[in-house]
């Protein structure tokens, strides 16, 4: 076991994982650690969850992950769902519209969040885990590594204590403005754009027509996100122009006017706050120093416009959770750890790309310009299939890792997460995929199970997928839906070796063995607590 020793074990200062920064990826990496058992300290300098909400829209992957430390439809509660998003333009005609298309994660493609309710959440969820202790005001001053982990110098900003703690690894998600990543000397690369942007926040008085639907309004005199929020909120967004008072235009009279545009009265809104903020397309040199791990905005910053910023962030924290937890109890070796960076930057990239690709059609000022993207795009509206796959091939980009922890040589299916249809249990229950797959490694066969050796002599479980209309059996799965088995054959594999994230480690197709499990590898049962 690489984590605590038994002897630093029993003191109370010793953990095997620091988590620094409560924000959405701290709190995901937080509840994904309490999970497995192990001890965890979490670090945050401020009492509250933040006020201020920041993400408004999250997306199925997102929900899938949250499912795996069972708090998805407690979220999704106070969530908004199937709601269509309008680019309109100056006159507010809609020249594009879009619903964003399932990728198959058993959840809605897009949801709207309020972000202080979903954290409230999140961190009750914390609670669950005594083997999770949370500080709240207490900031991480210095860390020093070593061989055997991580030593923290930490104060307590309501009592000005200072305290040393030691954790195995630490996991860093303390924001763009990190202070672990400037300890660390780590580069932050990239650029921050001109435009500011007040953000505002308001409580919805009386309805009006249509308050329920996203509209991009790119509209050059002054573009605007105007976003429905769950719980009786709306978010609006402004670009600061030239020539304007920064100071005023979070007034109140200033929003009144820029909403009064869209015929929003006094009457219906009550502003709750506003903020200004910039827009930054940043990458984290290395999202690994050691034993140290960067995290959601501490390891990157992407614009707000397909709403992945948040995303990313828990996406980084499911990678990331899972392969410390394996390393820690002896499961994988410590070099898997590298196929953190490898598999994540790459996505975060892509998006970050897609949403300033996105960006650019809202915030287009130059009046020609768009004039002809309006045109253009609102001749394109009538063919529905068309404009589907523009907006879906241009939004989020599905999930998939071309490198990282997977076998050699690589099939159509590696480094591709598995669809999660509602299956028939075991027992003859109805069940998503994933709380069948209980997050632990897993041979799935499309077929009747054919022996694998080296899996077998790992310990590595075996679940048959059976056709739908078939009678519940041990060892199996009933694909109920026609999902399952389709997409093993379009991926043209029998039997797959899932990691415990529901992610593609190796397939084969009919009759051939498949490549053996990672070196190092020696499964280890799994937790009741996980489970």
């Amino acid at each position: 076991m690489t984590g605590i020793s038994s002897e630093n074990r029993a003191h109370d200062n010793a953990y095997d994982v620091a988590v620094i920064g409560y924000g959405p990826t701290g709190v995901t990496a937080a509840n994904l650690l309490g999970a497995t058992g192990l001890r965890v300290v979490v670090l945050e300098r401020d009492a509250e969850v933040y006020s201020r909400a920041r993400a408004i829209s999250t997306d199925e992957e997102v929900i899938r992950i949250w499912q795996r430390i069972g708090l998805a439809d407690r979220l999704k509660q106070d969530m908004l769902a199937e709601r269509p998003l309008d680019f309109v333009d100056a006159r507010g005609r809609t020249f594009l519209s879009a619903s964003p298309t399932s990728r198959g994660h058993g959840h809605p493609p897009q949801m709207f969040i309020y972000q202080p309710a979903l954290e409230k959440v999140l961190r009750e969820g914390v609670d669950r885990y005594p083997n999770v202790e949370v500080l709240l005001r207490h900031e991480c001053l210095r860390l020093r590594q070593d061989a055997e982990g991580v030593e923290l110098t930490v104060a307590g900003t309501a009592d000005d204590s200072v305290r040393r703690l030691r954790a195995a690894y630490v996991v860093a998600a303390d924001g763009g403005s990190s202070l672990t990543r400037a300890q660390l000397n780590v580069g932050y690369e990239g650029r921050t754009y001109e435009d500011r942007w007040v953000v505002v926040d308001t409580e919805m008085l009386k309805p009006w027509p249509d308050h329920d639907r996203l509209r991009f309004r790119c509209d050059p005199a002054r573009p605007a996100v105007d976003c429905p929020t769950p719980l009786g909120h709306h978010r609006w967004e402004f670009p600061i122009l030239p020539g304007d008072d920064e100071k005023h235009l979070t007034t109140d009279d200033a929003i009144h006017t820029m909403v009064s545009r869209y015929g929003i009265g006094r009457d219906r809104i009550r502003i709750l706050r506003a903020t200004v903020y910039s827009h930054h397309v940043r990458f984290a040199a290395r999202f690994r120093a050691g034993r140290v791990f960067l995290a959601g905005d501490a390891a990157h910053a992407m614009p707000p416009w397909i709403g992945q910023g948040m995303a990313a962030g828990v996406r980084d924290a499911a990678n990331l959770c899972w392969k410390l937890a394996a390393v820690l109890r002896g499961e994988l070796p410590e070099t898997v750890l590298d196929s953190y960076e490898a598999e994540r930057k790459p996505h975060v990239k892509e998006v970050t790309r897609r949403a300033v690709f996105v960006g650019r059609i809202i915030t287009e000022r130059r009046l020609p310009v768009a004039r002809v993207r309006d045109t253009a795009l609102r001749a394109l509206r009538p063919l529905s299939g068309l404009t589907s796959r523009l907006t879906d091939s241009h939004w989020i980009p599905a999930a998939s890792y071309a490198e990282g922890l997977q076998a050699h040589p690589r099939t159509k299916a590696s480094g591709h997460q598995i669809p999660q249809p509602w299956v028939t249990a075991p027992d003859g229950t109805r069940a998503r995929l994933d709380d069948v797959l209980a997050g632990r490694w897993l041979l799935l066969h499309g077929g009747p199970p054919a022996s694998q050796p080296a899996w077998e002599r790992a310990g590595v479980p075996s679940l048959a997928v059976l056709p739908a209309g078939s009678q519940p059996a041990d060892g199996a799965v009933v694909d109920s839906d026609g999902v399952l088995l389709a997409w093993l054959a379009g991926h043209r594999a029998t039997t797959v070796a899932l990691r415990p994230d529901a992610y593609v480690y190796a397939a084969a197709p009919a009759g051939a063995p498949l490549p053996p499990p990672p070196a190092g590898f020696a499964a280890v049962p799994t937790t009741a607590a996980a489970r």
